[in-house]
C-alpha cells in the first residue's frame, strides 16, 4: 500500500523511522553510521549517479532528522549536495523558434546574449542576465522562462540562487510553510526533525510515572491515515506512550470565540491560526501587523488548556504544518508547547516502534465542536468565527476575504495595505486548501477526499441545535460574502 504522494516524502520516511527505531533501543549513537547503508543497500544506484552520491545525500537527512544544523535557527535547510539537477539557466529558445529574419529577439536584448546559428536563435548564458526582454519581442513565444520548483513553490519570494545556482534560503523572508519542502523533485529542501525529542520526552515519561506526555492533535489528521481508523491512531499513540490524545479543535473553539469578539470591538482583523500567514504579515506587510488578531493559534491554546489541568504536563503538537515548529520555539511561547511533529513524523514515529495501528482497537476522541474541526480547511475559520457571533449573539456584520496560498493572502494583504480591500476579516491560510494541504501531511494530493474526510469528522461532533447553522454556513463557498445573524 502506498501511503505517500511522491518518492522523496518515502525516502524522508524511510530515514525518519530509522531514527526512530535505533533511538528506541538505545542504539542510535552506535549505529548511526549504517542508517545509509541500510537505506541505499546498492550496488547499482537508483535516484543519482551512483550510491556514494546517494548515501551522502541520506547522512545529511541523517541530520536533518536528528535536529539539523543548530546555529540555523530555520527550520527548512537546504542540502546542499542535493541540488544539484535543476537546469541552472532560466531563460530558453524553444523548438517553435522559425528562424526570421527580423531578429527582433536579438535586437531587444541589451546585453548582446542572443545570435544565430543555422538560422535558429541561440542564447549566451554566460551574458544573459535573464531579463525577459527577448522573450517579449519574439512574435512566435518561442523563447521561454524555466522557473525552478522551489522558486516558483515559494510565494514568500525567500529562494534564490546562490553564485553555484544552488538553492539559497532568505531567513527573513521565509514564512516556513513548507511549500518548496513539498514541491523540490530531488528533495533538496528539508525541514528540521524534532521526533528525537519526543522519542526522548516518551522514554523519561515511563508511561506517565514520571510526568505525562499529551499528544495534541491537529483537526486535519482526519484527512490522514487512510490505511485505519482514527480511533485505531489514537490507540497507537497511547501505545506509544502518551498518556492522553486531545483534539486540538478545541483550541480552535476557543480561539473563535475570542476572534469572534475581538472583530466585533476592533472592526477589521486578520486572522492568527497559520503562524505561516501572521509571519508573511510580519515581514512583508508590517503596517498591517496591528491587525493581526491578538489570540494565540489552537496549537497554543490546547497546551494551555491541557496545563492548566496538569502543571507537569508535556504537550507535543501533531499536525500538517511545518510552521508549527518556528511557532513553538518562540520565546513569548516558550514552555507552552513542548515539541512539534508532522503526520509524515507521526508515521515515523508509528512505524519505527513498531506499532501496528490497523490492528489496534478504537479509542474515542471527542473534545470539540464540529466548527473546530473544520478550522483545518480554506474558510473554516471564518464559518467558525460566524457560529462563535451568532452563539454570543453579537450584532456584526462580516464582510470576510478567505485567502487559500499564500498567493491570495499577498493579493489580500496588498489591497488591505492601500485602503481597497472591500473587507473586514481577512482568514489567511498559507497552505491551498488549508490545513489539509499542509507540507506535513502524509498525502495532499487528494484535496476534495480530505475535504470530505474533514467535514464528515466534523459533522460527528454536531449536536441538534448547531447542525442547522453548520449547513448554512458550509454552503457559503465564496471566497469573499457578507454575512449578518440578521
Amino acid at each position: 500500500m502506498r501511503l505517500f504522494d511522491t518518492n522523496v516524502q518515502q525516502l524522508k520516511y524511510e530515514v525518519l523511522k530509522e531514527v526512530v527505531r535505533l533511538a528506541s533501543k538505545g542504539e542510535l549513537k552506535e549505529k548511526l553510521h549504517e542508517i545509509p547503508k541500510k537505506i541505499v543497500p546498492g550496488p547499482e544506484a537508483t535516484m543519482r549517479c551512483c550510491i556514494f552520491c546517494e548515501r551522502a545525500i541520506v547522512e545529511e537527512r541523517v541530520k536533518l532528522a536528528m535536529g539539523g544544523n543548530k546555529s540555523d535557527p530555520n527550520v527548512v535547510e537546504v542540502i546542499d549536495i542535493a541540488c544539484d539537477a535543476c537546469p541552472t539557466n532560466r531563460m530558453y529558445v524553444t523548438e517553435a523558434c522559425r528562424g526570421c529574419i527580423a531578429h527582433r529577439c536579438q535586437a531587444a536584448c541589451p546585453f548582446g546574449a542572443i545570435s544565430f546559428q543555422n538560422h535558429k536563435s541561440v542564447i549566451d548564458h554566460k551574458k544573459c542576465k535573464e531579463c525577459g526582454l527577448c522573450m517579449k519581442a519574439c512574435p512566435y513565444n518561442a523563447i521561454t522562462v524555466q522557473e525552478r520548483p522551489c522558486i516558483l513553490a515559494c510565494k514568500a519570494k525567500a529562494i534564490s540562487l546562490d553564485e553555484r545556482k544552488k538553492a539559497k534560503i532568505d531567513p527573513e523572508k521565509c514564512v516556513r510553510c513548507g511549500m518548496c519542502v513539498r514541491q523540490c523533485p530531488f528533495g533538496a529542501i528539508v525541514d528540521k526533525s524534532f521526533l528525537l525529542d519526543v522519542v526522548r520526552m516518551l522514554q523519561e515519561s515511563e508511561n506517565g510515572k514520571n510526568f505525562k506526555v499529551y499528544a495534541a492533535v491537529a483537526p486535519a489528521i482526519a484527512s490522514q491515515f487512510s490505511y485505519a481508523k482514527l480511533g485505531q491512531v489514537v490507540s497507537g499513540l497511547k501505545k506509544a506512550g502518551f498518556s492522553d490524545v486531545v483534539e486540538v479543535a478545541l483550541g480552535a473553539d476557543i480561539v473563535a470565540d475570542k476572534e469572534a469578539k475581538e472583530l466585533s470591538e476592533k472592526g477589521f482583523l486578520t486572522t492568527s491560526c497559520c503562524p505561516a500567514f501572521v509571519q508573511y504579515i510580519r515581514s512583508a506587510f508590517p503596517q498591517l501587523a496591528d491587525n493581526i488578531s491578538s489570540n494565540a493559534s489552537p496549537m497554543v491554546e490546547t497546551a494551555k488548556w491541557i496545563k492548566q489541568k496538569d502543571k507537569t504536563a508535556k504537550v507535543v503538537f501533531i499536525g500538517p504544518c511545518i510552521s508549527k515548529k518556528m511557532e513553538f520555539q518562540k520565546k513569548e511561547l516558550a514552555g507552552i508547547v513542548d515539541c512539534v511533529i508532522t503526520f509524515e513524523e507521526l508515521q515515523a514515529l508509528l512505524d519505527g516502534l513498531e506499532i501496528k495501528v490497523n490492528e489496534l482497537p478504537e479509542e474515542d476522541l471527542d473534545d470539540a465542536s464540529g466548527f473546530g474541526r473544520i478550522f483545518a480547511e480554506h474558510g473554516g475559520v471564518t464559518k467558525a468565527v460566524l457560529y462563535a457571533l451568532s452563539e454570543n449573539k453579537i450584532d456584526f456584520e462580516v464582510n470576510p476575504t478567505m485567502c487559500d496560498g499564500l498567493e491570495e493572502c499577498r493579493a489580500a494583504l496588498l489591497k488591505a495595505s492601500k485602503g481597497k480591500l472591500d473587507s473586514n476579516f481577512i482568514e489567511g491560510m498559507a497552505c491551498p486548501g488549508g490545513c489539509i494541504g499542509g507540507a506535513g501531511c502524509i498525502t495532499s494530493n487528494h484535496a476534495a477526499k480530505n475535504k470530505m474526510n474533514l467535514e464528515t469528522y466534523a459533522k460527528k461532533a454536531l449536536d441538534p441545535e448547531s447542525e442547522t447553522f453548520f449547513n448554512q454556513v458550509m454552503s457559503l463557498t465564496l471566497k469573499s460574502m457578507t454575512y449578518s445573524k440578521k
